[in-house]
């Protein structure tokens, strides 16, 4: 291989610069299980041969150069690396004709020629790895010859760049304008926000720094210009949290990360043009070409924008959750109390729940009717939970983790493992204090109501066959129980999105608005009530559409696994839990039968949550772009607080409040 790309150099006559790069490239690109030292190696190999060989290295590198002062940057500077504004069906569909027809990539234009010489699709990974002393020694050695000539091609790609940032900051003021900004804020077009302010500066800098490289005034600093960028930047976090009371969409979510992705490209190539120090100046460049190359390899790429296009999509869904994942958190005793009081009353519905189902399975539907019979009894009664104001405790987690993914991006990914660790067992208590209610009183209820079954009618609901049924469907070591947990999981999750998509809907259309005015009502309704009915469809929009959602998914798993041939099933650990009650209630279950079933329906609900809430925190931290930076630290942290207060994972800390109350009431 070395042979091959150094006779290439010693023996054509007409060097062309792009397949000189390509030929360079495919020589130093790391072969299989090679590191990055090999890669390093010869690079230093290849300065070495130029130094030895002057005039193959005049050659090259005057080809370079000539190429450099002809070549085009536009595109390179403005759109590599830049969501594209035309969509994303639009985006894809032109992806793949270029995928099926490629355009002839043109050599004169930077942006083609980069794809053409990093054309594997691992050149992102190695190129990255490479340090940037390593780069900067390889590529000065390849421009660096005719010092004259490399002046002019610095003084062209400087008036690229200038041009380059007055359009894209162009861009970004023109932004300001569009229909989903000024709905997120209303006064935007009113007064002279940051966003056109830069354009004005920045227009400014460009017309004064190109005289400056004309030697006609001195240097001018960009100190201002940084100081509305960043005030842009700020204005995008708010338009962000604004999306949560008004709304998001996936448009404009493509829009704001658009936004922000146009303020990093012009902070980045204002920084290659106002360090004045050479090793400066060449580390600004070197990130720059890196992040161009590693937009290269993913220009073409479907699924590289599939990934890009749906994470923008689980944000867009999932701001709303996090929002309302505050609701699901207790932070006192008087929370904990009211948490356990709303679980206890959804618990109570579901064992009436559960009785219907029994009832509907005794009445020998066929498969497609019991299905349907059994969605309707889980999405009605998930429906009137919410309405009474109970809580279903497995509908926590795709809430909860989005508000702890929250708290990791507000610190970009570095958070406080103390802080995480405390908000992580504030939310494990409020899981278990609803598990409990909900368990607790769903069993109770559905055990009572054997009795009065057996005391007034003087029949059980069910007979001995169908309790044996109950429990053969909880026995994890009999029936697939955790798998259909897992199931019953994943559906947990699907729900959640569904409520953030909603909600965000709710909120962005203004909902309220709509139904308070809407003429369909004003017949019918007075209206104060018509308002306050408004007022709580668009508020729990999403609630009731994700809650109805999920009792259809749950209700029609068992007919898709019929229609499929496979063995589809769910158990939910509330539902679990009011089948035990009756089957003991039909059943003389002896104390270690109750406990064995017992164990299974705990495990059936860590699996119903571990599921759910690992889905819904991979999404949410995905969404962000944010991580959990060290899990061994933030496990350590969670060890640490459990430790010094054990019972802090299932009771809460007395708040201020109550402290207050019980030295006044030992005073008095």
């Amino acid at each position: 291989m070395r042979n091959k790309l150094f006779n290439y150099l010693e023996t054509t006559e007409t060097l062309t610069a792009v397949e000189a790069m390509k030929r360079i490239v495919d020589w130093l690109r790391p072969r299989r299980k090679e590191t990055s030292d090999a890669v390093i190696a010869r690079m230093d190999a290849l300065q070495q041969w130029l130094r030895e060989h002057p005039d193959h290295h005049a050659k090259l590198s005057s080809c370079l150069q000539d190429w450099l002062m002809g070549a085009g940057y536009f595109e390179v500077f403005t759109s590599l690396g830049v969501l594209a504004r035309r969509g994303f069906s639009r985006e894809f569909f032109t992806r793949l004709y270029e995928r099926l027809n490629p355009l002839p990539a043109d050599d004169n234009n930077i942006r083609d020629a980069l794809g053409s010489i990093f054309h594997d699709p691992s050149d992102a990974d190695w190129v990255v790895a490479i340090p940037t002393e390593s780069w900067i020694d390889l590529l000065s050695i390849l421009w660096n010859h005719d010092r004259e000539q490399l002046k002019k091609v610095r003084r062209k790609v400087c008036h690229e760049v200038l041009y380059a940032i007055e359009m894209l900051s162009i861009w970004v003021a023109a932004e300001e304008l569009n229909v989903e900004i000024q709905r997120l804020d209303p006064h935007v077009a009113k007064r002279d926000s940051a966003f056109v302010a830069q354009q004005r500066e920045l227009s400014a800098f460009v017309r004064l720094y190109a005289q400056w490289l004309d030697d006609e005034i001195e240097f001018y600093e960009d100190d201002h210009a940084r100081v509305l960028l960043s005030q842009c930047e700020e204005g995008l976090q708010k338009l962000r949290k604004r999306m949560v009371s008004r709304g998001s969409s996936l448009d404009l979510t493509l829009l704001l990360e658009r936004l922000n992705q146009t303020l990093q490209r012009i902070e980045l190539l204002l920084d290659t043009l106002t360090v004045r120090q050479r090793e400066a100046f060449n580390e600004k460049a070197i990130v720059l070409f890196k992040q161009l190359v590693v937009a290269s390899t993913q220009r073409h790429s479907l699924a590289g924008l599939w990934r890009q296009n749906s994470k923008l999509l689980a944000r867009s869904v999932t701001e709303n959750a996090s929002h309302h994942g505050e609701h699901y958190v207790t932070s006192d005793r008087r929370d904990y109390l009211a948490m356990l009081a709303s679980a206890a009353g959804g618990g109570f519905i579901i064992a009436f729940m559960a009785l219907v189902k029994i009832h509907i399975i005794g009445q020998n539907h066929g498969p497609f009717t019991e299905s349907l019979l059994s969605s309707l009894n889980y999405a009605l009664g998930f429906v009137l939970i919410h309405i009474v104001g109970c809580t279903v405790a497995t509908k926590q987690p795709a809430m909860t983790a989005a508000h702890f993914a929250n708290a990791v991006e507000e610190e970009r990914g570095r958070a406080n493992p103390t802080k995480l660790a405390e908000l992580l067992v504030r939310v494990s208590r409020s899981q278990f204090i609803a598990i409990a209610g909900n368990v607790a009183l769903a069993m109770s209820v559905a055990y009572l109501v054997v009795l009065g079954y057996n005391h007034w009618l003087g029949q059980a609901p069910l007979d001995s066959d169908s309790a044996d049924y109950l429990l053969y469907k909880l026995d994890i070591t009999a029936s697939p129980a955790l798998f259909h947990a897992g199931i019953a999981g994943i559906w947990l999750f699907v729900s959640g999105l569904v409520s953030g998509y909603f909600d965000n809907r709710a909120a962005r259309i203004e909902l309220a608005a709509r139904l308070g005015h809407h003429p369909w009502l004003r017949p019918f309704l007075p209206a104060a009530w018509r308002q306050r009915l408004a007022v709580y469809i668009s508020d729990n929009y999403g609630a009731l559409i994700g809650n109805f959602t999920f009792g259809c998914m749950l209700g029609m798993t068992g007919y898709v696994g019929y229609l499929v041939g496979l063995p589809l099933d769910i158990r939910h650990v509330a539902f679990s839990s009011a089948d035990l009650g009756y089957a003991s209630g039909v059943l003389a279950l002896d104390s270690r039968q109750w406990l064995y079933y017992g164990a299974c329906v705990l495990l059936i609900a860590a699996i119903n949550l571990w599921v759910s809430f690992s889905l819904a925190l991979w999404t949410a931290l995905r969404s962000r772009g944010a991580r959990i930076s060290s899990l061994p630290k933030l496990a350590t942290a969670v060890w640490r607080q459990v430790r010094s207060a054990p019972l802090s994972l299932l009771l809460p800390p007395r708040s201020q409040e109550e402290d207050d109350e019980e030295e006044k009431d030992e005073s008095h």
